[in-house]
């Protein structure tokens, strides 16, 4: 049985982790954290866990949580990961880092959008932990940078096309849609019931902190530089991410051609889904599952193909993904914990 900690237990992405972990047959979570909630039991702070975790969650100390888990999630905000991540690493324990923190190949680049980085000589260690793409890497690797919510979608949405050349890359625009649970469980004005019911805005237009994450992954699977128009919205529900990926073709193919390519692309991969032509994905069919639904059509008056992509964003998008990662990391199956169905209605 594998001794995992939850470090950061208390946000979204942490009662996430802990709802699935609760049905992974090889994990037991032996060290939760919390600093704002340390003291209090798990099921004080999330009372639809109040059956399956009796822990205290305790304050964050990185030598003791080494001593409790050999595998760590830190599902911290960013900049405070990398404080205790190189802590349980020398420690000899395996991490998912769910924060940006270990997300980018450059220093420099992670630094013009978030903050200096503390240890970025441990980068190229990091492998950024999309599955259906870096598979092989995740599991020789000791260090995860669990992908962020928007870049998942994204990316696994124009993959196919970019691995193939069948886009122009300089022609990219993704327009995405968030839950309101993706700007966290802290208590923000422009997060608050009055200011989300009933409406619907953009928000870090031109300067959102998951840009320059998505076109690092967009470059790789190019062979060269990608710069993207990347628009995030908040709308009014719980969960739940659409991107909707706008590119012109370069090369004339048909829905069908496209299809297919996708098909083979992701026809070994449990939780990328192909929709058939003519169907599109809904969050609504997502809701709950690490699931990433979608589909596509081409635009034969502007030339532009049009791929929807649907994910949860905090299983997918965050804990879900994370999971999937540590079954890599360590030799489970890949779907372990991860198979229950999209709650719908």
């Amino acid at each position: 049985m594998l001794k995992v900690a939850v470090v950061g237990a208390s946000g979204y992405t942490g009662i996430e982790l802990l709802r699935i972990l609760s049905g992974h047959s090889e994990v037991a979570v032996t060290c939760v954290t919390s600093e704002r909630s340390a003291g209090k039991t798990v099921a004080e702070i999330f009372p639809s866990v109040r059956e399956r975790y009796t822990q205290v969650l305790e304050p964050l100390k990185p030598e003791r949580v080494a001593e409790k888990a050999d595998f760590i999630f830190t599902a911290l905000p960013h900049q405070t990961a990398m404080d205790v991540v190189p802590v349980f690493l020398e420690k000899g324990k395996k991490v998912v880092d769910l924060s940006a923190d270990y997300r980018f190949l450059d220093a420099e680049l992670y630094a013009a959008w978030y903050q200096p980085h503390k240890n970025p000589e441990m980068l190229v260690k990091a492998v950024y932990g999309l599955p259906e793409i870096r598979r092989a890497a995740i599991a020789e690797t000791d260090l995860v940078g669990n992908p962020g919510c928007y870049p998942t979608s994204i990316i696994l949405g124009l993959a196919p096309l970019l691995r193939n050349g069948l886009v122009d890359h300089r022609t990219i625009i993704a327009d995405s849609k968030s839950a309101a649970s993706g700007a966290g469980r802290g208590a923000k004005v422009d997060t608050l019931f009055c200011e989300v019911n009933e409406g619907f805005k953009a928000y870090g237009i031109a300067a959102h902190r998951h840009t320059p994450e998505i076109e690092q992954e967009l470059s790789l699977l190019a062979g060269e530089q990608v710069t993207i128009s990347f628009t995030p919205h908040l709308v009014p529900m719980d969960r739940g991410i659409l991107s909707t990926i706008y590119g012109t073709l370069a090369k004339d193919v048909s829905v069908e051609e496209v299809l297919s390519l996708y098909d083979d692309f992701y026809g070994n991969e449990e939780f990328v889904r192909i929709l058939p032509a003519g169907a599109y994905p809904s969050t609504l069919h997502v809701r709950g599952s690490n699931f990433c639904d979608i589909g596509l059509t081409i635009d034969r008056r502007t030339g532009r193909i049009i791929v929807v992509s649907a994910i949860d964003n905090l299983v997918k998008g965050a804990s879900g993904q994370a999971v999937q990662n540590m079954n890599i990391m360590n030799g489970f199956p890949e779907n372990l914990g991860l198979e229950s169905l999209p709650l719908f209605p």
